[in-house]
């Protein structure tokens, strides 16, 4: 089985490497299609892997070398296949083949085509060793190798400048919470002796609570820049101003996933600080609704799922902060598959549309792209948690966690949350897709994706669909390894009121998108209230960041460049480098090739050094 992790890890890795060999050149075919079938094959041995672990109940392990061996430290660069890291392969995997079968025909004419291959290979990798590795330091790799790749697939169009902007600060803010799992692997060093997860987890409950805290919270602070969590969340919406499949594999299966499945990982950390996790729920909840209710008003396709991949993640956090870990790789997954086709289809609408993002100019597309109109309808559908697809069956047991923990204040948010989800959901679809024309025939001419790129979103759908069907077989194969949670405070009459109760929200909201945007949507003057406005500008948090943190900081620090750098630091060396350069030119004279001042200078030499020797020897 050795050779299945191999070819799972290492396929997109080359196939990322054989991409570069051509980035400079003009776009070649082969790079998508030789790329695409490399994580094909990393798909093929993922899902194998997945098919060995569950009907063998083994756990592989691989240590390819030695890495950091100092002391007592010894830190391999080792993997584990579990039933929680094979399940996060596999969804990675499959919707990453996937994504790169649909770019062959989205960047079909853009100029860095090969390059475009390379950066995408490279962060499926990179995810890959991140959630493979059996210890803290190898996450680490992969965890600073999807930002490293983040930031190349943000700004891929590097000659906007809003694109090198949304990179710089999705590299920044990631930063931020970079710093805090990386104290938080230091603490766990200095408090256990080892960095490996068997280890690590094996002695934790041994250390005291206040130690435990810090841990679970710096931890949790990495996540958070990941997964951006309030206040590291606005990067998310900006990095829309990468290619859209990109926005499809990083709000997907890849890197803002990457917090969640921290925080599951370390299940049996967090298990012992409940506070520290019902902290973590009570943010996921806030930022569930708090970023629903920007998905409400927004205008711009793309910024509207990726507002809705950032209120599904606090949904994940929810359940992971509750203790119900396996709900919450079970979202995780569920959720992979509808957001990445929504994505998908923006892209699809965006190529018919000329690159047009604001759906006020669209409408009326569906007799245009009626596949993709049907994709995302019930990626759609999916998304608002409506039976039988897969969101219905994920979503709902978060917020039978909720409640069943006692967290009603919790459930009620996200019980909220659902009913904007579903309203927001189907604006998307309505303004797209339903609603009344609002683009000129004479400027746009739209058209339906080629085959091959339906045919790659096709599998996702289905995936969006029936993925929920499993889940009592997801339940048996991940809580092998995750704790077992299973409601015991409800009747089962009472459970049923909780899905009636939810789907009934989540179809008044569908019911009202669909009625309100079917005839014209909401009037102008809404656009005028306070509420509105508040929304639209994202409760005018990015300006606080903008006149609070980088205005000052630019002040600082252009004052630190010409106070401190230009002239001390630089004065100083300068200085010095003058004072060296006159003294120079003062002994030039010493060097005039005269052998009797030669003679007398060698004579004045002795004479010092032997007053200086006999000085010391005197002391």
């Amino acid at each position: 089985m050795e050779k299945y992790i191999y070819i799972a890890l290492f396929a997109p890795l080359v196939g990322s490497l054989v991409a570069a060999l051509f980035s400079m050149q003009k776009k070649t075919l082969f790079t998508g299609l030789f790329t695409s079938f490399m994580l094909a094959v990393s798909m093929y041995a993922s899902l194998y892997l997945l098919y060995f672990v569950y009907t063998t109940e083994t756990t592989l392990h691989v240590n390819l070398f030695d890495w950091i061996v100092i002391g007592s430290l010894n830190i391999p660069f080792g993997f584990v296949v579990d039933e929680v890291s094979v399940v996060m392969m596999s969804v990675v995997t499959v919707v990453s083949t996937m994504v790169h079968i649909h770019s062959i025909g989205y960047m079909d004419h853009d100029k860095g085509f090969n390059r475009y291959f390379s950066y995408l290979s490279a962060f499926v990798f990179s995810m890959l060793v991140l959630v493979m590795s059996d210890n803290f330091a190898v996450l680490f790799i992969g965890w600073e190798g999807v930002g490293v790749c983040s930031w190349l697939l943000i700004g891929f169009w590097y000659h906007k400048e809003s694109a090198t902007w949304a990179a710089n600060e999705a590299f920044i803010m990631n930063r931020i919470g970079d710093l805090g799992l990386l104290l938080g692997m230091f603490v766990i060093y200095w408090n256990i002796g080892s960095l490996q997860y068997d280890i690590v987890f094996a002695k934790i409950s041994t250390l005291d609570n206040n130690i435990l805290v810090w841990i679970g919270a710096l931890l949790f602070l990495g996540a958070m820049g990941k997964s951006a969590q309030f206040p590291l969340h606005t990067w998310l919406a900006d990095a829309m101003e990468g290619p859209t499949p990109v926005s499809a594999l990083i709000h997907a299966a890849t890197m803002v996933t990457a917090g969640v499945y921290l925080v599951v990982r370390s299940n049996e950390l967090y298990t012992l600080i409940p506070e520290v996790g019902y902290a973590i729920a009570a943010l996921g909840a806030f930022v569930a609704i708090f970023a629903a209710s920007m998905a409400l008003v927004n205008n711009d396709m793309k910024r509207i799922i990726a507002y809705s991949t950032l209120s599904q993640l606090g949904y994940m956090f929810v359940a992971a902060g509750l203790g119900a870990y396996w709900v919450a790789l079970f979202h995780l997954a569920a959720h992979a598959f509808f957001k990445s086709v929504l994505f998908l289809g923006a892209g699809n609408v965006m190529h018919a549309m000329d690159e047009e993002l604001d759906i006020r100019k669209m409408g009326g597309l569906h007799n245009k792209m009626k596949a993709t109109s049907i994709i995302m309808t019930l990626a759609s559908l999916a998304l608002a948690g409506i039976f039988p697809l897969a969101g219905f069956f994920s979503k709902d047991k978060i917020l039978e966690v909720a409640f069943n923990s006692n967290a009603i204040v919790l459930w009620a948010i996200l019980w909220i949350t659902a009913g904007l989800t579903a309203f927001y959901s189907f604006r998307l679809v309505m303004k797209i897709f339903f609603g009344e024309q609002n683009y000129s025939n004479e400027e746009h001419h739209p058209h339906e994706a080629k085959n091959f790129v339906i045919a790659a979103m096709i599998p996702l759908a289905v995936l969006a669909v029936i993925a929920g069907w499993f889940e009592h077989s997801f339940v048996e194969f991940v809580t092998k390894v995750l704790p077992t949670w299973e409601p015991e405070h409800i009747s089962h009459s009472t459970s049923w009121i909780l899905i009636l109760v939810t789907s009934a929200v989540a179809i008044f909201g569908i019911l009202v998108a669909v009625f309100k945007y079917k005839n014209g949507g909401f009037s102008k003057s809404w656009e005028e209230t306070s509420i509105y406005k508040l929304l639209s500008n994202q409760y005018f948090i990015p300006r606080f960041y903008e006149v609070a943190i980088s205005k000052p900081y630019h002040k600082f620090s252009v004052w630190a460049w010409k106070t401190i750098e230009i002239k001390l630091i630089d004065a100083s060396i300068d200085g010095l480098a003058h004072f060296v350069n006159k003294l120079g030119v003062k002994a030039r004279p010493i060097q005039s090739g005269n052998l009797s001042s030669s003679l007398k200078l060698m004579a004045l030499g002795l004479i010092t050094g032997l007053i200086f020797a006999l000085v010391l020897s005197v002391l």
